[in-house]
């Protein structure tokens, strides 16, 4: 039998519990046991113990007898010995650890706490049941009205209806004694019901309501702890807690059950250190307890004059310390004891889980060579376009222009009687239509001619025809020895030019700038000069 709380698959087999579909406990409730004792046979001639537990809302258990012999499962709906009528549960446990349970909850099998099972529940009983505890909301929200109403100092926690719809019982909490004749009065009348008080204190009232503690987990009252033991302050000081009650209590309002579950190991640990109210008499005067450290033995003492400093000492030297003193002996000063517990020790970081170090952001950050780099690279584009943009003085002929990147791909048209500077090319040459743009106008100039030399040329009587546009391999520049004359080497073509006419060559070429101008209207040709 699956869980019922439990996510199933296809099959029907939970998710939940990982039981394959075979649950020991019927369902995942709360105060669950597993009967352990399920699959095995009895001694021949034994029968099976006759008493079965019974499991009712919030966890609430009961005995019955099953004097009919029903042949009864965990968690199989009964009908059983109500107060009065009958009662509708769940069978909770069966067979030999019921013995073990009632022994525990100290109930003796002849006792009248012990009631009869009726029959197994019928679809009948079930939707009588279902219909009963569908009204216990309302019940508890119209309960607490009349209690507002009637101002009683008690809080109303919990209803509960019984199996056959004819009785509920009232769950409550009071500081003191309440007097409830007439609260019973209107509750009895307003749901036409037999009422039932029953006070609980408020352990039993987180037990029976439930919830997750601080740790995460599932309350201890509502799952497993049934005995709840007293808790006192005392558990916290042997533990070297603080007494900080909002950190202390549980979700009841009471201390934490779970304080009581370490505090063995505690006062056995805390056998060999001495009381915290003995003093250590040194030269420079009383030292008295601060605290300590139980499993790592270690305790750290103060001087009663100055408080401004702790000592820590080990759990040796304090022992030693006191063994001098009751010879009648003071020791020297505790600096020289904690001194000694001092250890110039560097522990490394070791990734062990995958993490990075906690100290990675205390050193400066690297900065990144890849800006570095990129100013470089700009500083040689920059220079080697400088070194492209002067004049070549070592080279015979002029290198041809590179045309602009976008016009790479597309070769100028060839013209074989391309002369520079003529006066009739440039009366008839049209004026273009397109803004002055220095890339595309190099682009489109032949490679051979210079670009904006053509008024500087102008009115020459020699000229010098361009070769036919050709790619030509690019090749190193020869040296060559310097003229007879004294004179460069290499020359450009204008300077070759105007060295004809026999004129210095004083002009500088002027650098054009780069903002556009506007065009100027076409009224014709150009005049020449």
């Amino acid at each position: 039998m699956s869980c019922t709380s439990c996510s199933t698959k296809d099959g029907g087999v939970p998710n939940g519990c990982k039981s394959n579909g075979s649950c020991g406990t019927g369902s995942c409730d709360k105060l669950t046991v597993f009967d352990w004792l399920s699959n095995m046979e009895l001694p021949t001639g034994q029968k099976p113990f006759d008493i079965v537990e019974v499991r009712f809302k919030n966890g609430r258990k009961h005995f019955y007898k099953n004097e009919k012999n029903f042949q009864l499962t965990i968690g199989e709906v009964v009908a059983v010995e109500g107060n009065p009528g009958h009662d509708i549960g769940t069978v909770s446990l069966t067979g030999e650890l019921v013995k073990i349970q009632m022994k525990k909850k100290k109930v003796a099998t002849d006792s009248e706490e012990v009631k009869k099972i009726y029959r197994k529940a019928t679809l009948k009983d079930i939707e009588t049941w279902e219909t009963a505890r569908n009204r216990e909301v309302e019940t508890q929200k119209r309960g607490r009205e009349i209690i507002i109403r009637l101002g009683l100092k008690m809080k109303l926690s919990d209803v509960e209806y019984q199996g056959d719809g004819n009785k509920a019982t009232f769950y409550y909490t009071a500081d003191d004694r309440v007097d409830f004749r007439q609260l019973i009065r209107e509750l009895a009348s307003a749901f036409s019901i037999r009422v039932e008080m029953k006070q609980v204190g408020l352990r039993q009232e987180a037990a029976r309501l439930g919830g997750v503690g601080s740790c995460g987990r599932e309350l201890c009252c509502s799952t497993w702890l049934t005995d709840f033991r007293k808790v006192n302050t005392a558990a916290a000081r042997y533990q070297q807690l603080s007494l900080n009650p909002q950190k202390l209590a549980g979700q009841c309002g009471k201390l934490k059950c779970c304080l009581n579950y370490e505090l063995d190991t505690y006062l056995d640990a805390l056998k060999g250190f001495p009381s915290q109210s003995v003093m250590l008499k040194t030269v420079k005067g009383l030292a008295t307890f601060v605290k300590m450290d139980i499993f790592k033995e270690t305790l750290w003492y103060t001087y009663k004059d100055d408080k401004s400093k702790w000592f820590k000492l080990t759990l040796e030297q304090v022992q030693e310390i006191l063994e001098e003193n009751k010879q009648g002996n003071t020791v020297d000063g505790l600096e020289e004891y904690d001194a000694e517990n001092i250890e110039d020790t560097k522990v490394d970081f070791e990734n062990v889980v995958g993490q990075d170090s906690l100290t990675r952001f205390d050193e400066p950050k690297q900065k990144s060579k890849r800006r570095k780099n990129n100013r470089s690279r700009n500083k040689q584009g920059n220079n080697h376009q400088s070194k492209s943009n002067t004049p070549n003085t070592n080279s015979t002929e002029r290198k041809p222009n590179k045309p602009s990147v976008r016009k790479s791909n597309q070769r100028p048209k060839q013209n074989v009687n391309n002369t520079v500077g003529g006066p009739e090319e440039t009366a008839n040459k049209p004026v273009s239509k397109k803004p002055n743009n220095r890339r595309r106008n190099n682009a489109n100039k032949p490679q051979g001619e210079k670009p904006n030399s053509v008024s500087k040329v102008e009115g020459n009587t020699n000229t010098e025809t361009n070769q036919p546009n050709k790619p030509r391999p690019k090749r190193k520049p020869q040296r060559k020895k310097p003229q007879a004359d004294g004179s460069a080497p290499n020359q450009s073509v204008d300077n070759a030019v105007k060295s004809n006419e026999g004129a210095p060559n004083t002009n500088k070429p002027k650098r054009r700038n780069n903002r556009k101008r506007p065009n100027k209207p076409n009224n014709g040709p150009a005049k020449s000069e």
